[in-house]
């Protein structure tokens, strides 16, 4: 039972001030705590939006401490919570870490639970299934056999638990569920499911961390176990809040992937040969179907799919205009060959689907893909926007609505509770407006609290007038000869950020011959993430990466001092969803490029300046070789969005604060980031 209405109107932000006070629980548990004014400003705001149950935006420049600005507010409360962050990795810091030891400082009660994704859960029945396959390989039952070992002593079921088990690996599609194959209470091992246990322990507690796909895969499916939980919580907080739109447009639409249509033919092959061996071509339908998905994404060829798109979300550098690609000759016969294929395996499932759950599971599967496949042979419906996500391995067909409005908004009002999102980057204007149009927040009370670093100090920041402009074709030779200048000033301890991944291949060539071997360029995509990272705080490296190493990389103290980005980081104008929204935007009377384009490039410029200084003691130089941010009339807008650095006016100024700043290599003491 929720302890909020014991709260006197007003209490609730007294004892949070009380906490966050300089002699108060926190600074009394850390002798590194130091008060925040903008950490006491949006934790009162949080407060007061739980005791209000209102909605609230709140940007919190980097060092605010905003986790614990939202945790300590909802843990005195008393109320039951729900709390979103981007990531996987995230939910584990929160629930592993955060969560427990703010409870202790607090001295509070109540039970927090993890909720991830059925993909997080190893599904015992699917495991057995897979062990007892004979179409798997020698490798892959030697990583079953590891995986078994796993499952006899884990209580949980999270995949994470696993060391070395790469997210990407192609066993953990065959150890885990998906809503469409999944058996339910028709499982053999339903009793001891591990999604299921998960889900149980999220309706009993008191605060559940989740994640932002698992948020509005529940809004559009209505499967992973937030249906029944939302409608309970009296708080949501959505952190990393940046990322909702991106993610809940991507989980609202319509999807149809060759992934997905490879994952059933494969299990349609490994059902059917184990329920009802001999009375279909099992053989025959599931090599059909898995040879019709690839020539799917074989129909739109990287070589002549368009050139190469630039950072502005998650997924905008594989997204490709539906005009661009269903006009393409071989497209449409490979659609057409796809959804035969899956009809005559809807067929033959439906002669034998009352044999075994499995069967009955996949007729119900291939029904559903055999209908959105049919819905891309159609016109779009009015009001969404499609299109063709693209990589070197696979193929989405997507088509979804603009922004969240129309989504969002009816959770939100559905029943009285607080609303909180949050992020340190939520748009470039006092209104949020940004983020608060495309979710339909207007209503919402909205906070800015800028960062507590003395960044006019402790960092500066290079624009060059006489760098090449991105069109040029020296443009990336000119970033690394530059990159490799302030990389030797440092010994290394330096990031080079790009707009795009065609660039982090040029420019990491480029660096190689300028380095020539005496320091060690560190390349995305050449290794798993995590190892990249690990490698460069060893020391002198300079590591190339593009969107993915924009946000959510945090490298504290001296490791690294200069980030490099190559040029602003504009939305590709030729992606479907920003021609959509500039359409859009037209329509309403507005200006696409300053409503839109400007402040999505704002967003990002800001994200990759955030690698730059992550604690008090940081130092470190920002880099940007675009001559555009001096010689436009809109660099005023950009430049206003980062944090005030103190500007230096040429290469020689900037490597001589680079020498001031290398002597400090050690680290001399970290202020915990509460």
């Amino acid at each position: 039972m929720s302890d909020r209405d014991e709260l006197t109107p007003g209490a609730l932000g007294l004892e949070v001030e009380r906490v966050l006070a300089h002699g108060g629980a926190l600074a009394q548990a850390d002798p590194g705590y130091v008060w925040r004014q903008g950490q006491a400003e949006m934790a009162g705001a949080v407060a007061q939006a739980i005791e209000g149950r209102h909605a609230l935006v709140a940007e919190a420049g980097t060092g605010i401490g905003k986790t614990y600005a939202y945790l300590v507010p909802l843990l005195l409360s008393g109320c039951r919570a729900m709390v979103s962050t981007a990531t996987k990795s995230l939910q584990d810091q929160l629930f592993l870490r955060d969560l427990p030891r703010l409870k202790a400082i607090l001295r509070v009660s109540g039970r927090h639970a993890l909720l991830k994704g059925r993909g997080s859960y190893l599904c015992v029945h699917r495991a057995r299934q897979a062990r007892e396959s004979d179409v798997v390989d020698r490798f892959t039952a030697r990583a079953l056999s590891k995986i078994e070992l796993w499952a006899q002593s884990t209580r949980t079921g999270d995949l994470a638990e696993l060391d070395g088990l790469d997210e990407r690996s192609p066993v953990i599609p065959l150890i885990t569920s998906t809503r469409e194959n999944c058996l339910g209470s028709e499982c053999p091992d339903f009793a001891g499911c591990h999604v299921m246990r998960a889900r149980r322990e999220a309706m009993a507690a008191d605060l559940v961390v989740v994640n932002h796909h698992l948020f509005f895969a529940d809004l559009a499916l209505r499967d992973t176990g937030m249906a029944e939980l939302l409608p309970t919580v009296d708080a949501v907080v959505l952190d990393e809040a940046h990322q909702v739109v991106e993610t809940g447009v991507q989980f609202l639409g319509t999807t149809v992937a060759t992934a997905q249509c490879i994952d059933l033919a494969r299990d349609l092959l490994a059902a059917g040969l184990a329920h009802a061996r001999g009375l279909q071509p099992w053989n025959d339908l599931a090599a059909d179907c898995e040879h019709r998905a690839r020539d799917l994404r074989l129909a739109l060829d990287e070589r002549s799919a368009g050139p190469q798109a630039a950072y502005g979300s998650a997924a905008a550098g594989s997204r490709r205009r539906w005009e661009q690609a269903s006009t393409r000759p071989a497209f449409a016969p490979a659609l057409a060959a796809l959804l035969d294929a899956f009809e005559r395996a809807t067929v033959a499932l439906e002669t034998v689907h009352e044999l075994s759950p499995d069967l009955s599971r996949l007729q119900q599967r291939s029904t559903d893909l055999v209908d959105r496949a049919r819905l891309f042979t159609e016109p779009p419906a009015q009001g969404r926007v499609r299109w063709v996500d693209l990589t070197a391995q696979a193929l989405r067909l997507v088509e979804s609505p603009l922004d969240l409005r129309d989504s969002l908004t009816p959770v939100r009002k559905a029943s009285p509770k607080a609303w909180i999102f949050t992020s340190a980057t939520l748009g470039d204007d006092d209104a949020l407006s940004w983020f608060t149009d495309s979710t339909g927040l207007e209503d919402a009370q909205r906070l800015r609290v800028p960062s507590p670093f003395d960044y006019p100090a402790k960092a500066r920041l290079w624009v060059s007038s006489r760098f090449p402009r991105p069109s040029d074709p020296s443009h990336g030779s000119a970033v690394a000869a530059a990159a490799a200048r302030c990389a030797q000033a440092l010994d290394g301890r330096t990031f080079v950020l790009t707009t795009t991944r065609r660039a982090v291949q040029t420019i990491s060539q480029a660096l190689h011959a300028e380095l020539a071997g005496t320091l060690d360029v560190l390349v995305q995509g050449s290794t798993p993430k995590r190892q990249l990272i690990d490698r460069f705080l060893q020391g002198r490296c300079v590591l190339v990466g593009s969107h993915s190493f924009w946000e959510g990389i945090d490298v504290p103290g001296h490791a690294l001092q200069c980030v490099i980005i190559d040029k602003l980081p504009f939305p590709p104008p030729d992606d479907p969803l920003v021609e959509a929204r500039a359409r859009q935007l037209k329509a309403q009377g507005r200006d696409p490029f300053n409503a839109h384009t400007l402040a999505e490039a704002a967003i990002a410029l800001k994200q990759g300046a955030g690698r730059l200084i992550r604690t008090e003691s940081d130092t470190g130089l920002l880099v940007v070789c675009d001559p555009r941010l001096e010689s436009m009339s809109y660099g005023r807008r950009l430049i206003a969005a980062l944090p005030p650095m103190t500007r230096v006016h040429s290469e020689a100024e900037a490597l001589e604060w680079l020498a001031v700043i290398r002597p400090c290599g050690a680290e001399d003491g970290i202020v915990s980031a509460w």
